[in-house]
């Protein structure tokens, strides 16, 4: 039972910081839709998002950019 009271402490944690990643970007992009920002931004927003909780259960944002060697982006249809 311990390690299974771990392993669903980790996920709450990580769903958190999913969350938290999420809802800081102003677009959408693959099974992440905004409502009030329905298209998908490359300018401000091709960039991998890091994330760490902090001591008090705070979630930390940090961005790296995407280095593209091969495919560009497309626009998906579905």
């Amino acid at each position: 039972a311990r390690v299974e009271a771990l392993e669903v402490a980790n996920l709450v944690e990580v769903a958190k910081a999913t969350m938290v990643s999420a809802a800081a970007r102003k677009e959408s992009r693959g099974a992440h839709a905004h409502s009030d920002f329905p298209n998908r931004d490359d300018e401000n927003w091709l960039k991998h998002t890091l994330a760490w909780l902090n001591e008090d259960g705070s979630v930390r944002l940090d961005y790296k950019p995407v280095v593209i060697t091969q495919y560009a982006p497309k626009e998906r249809v579905y």
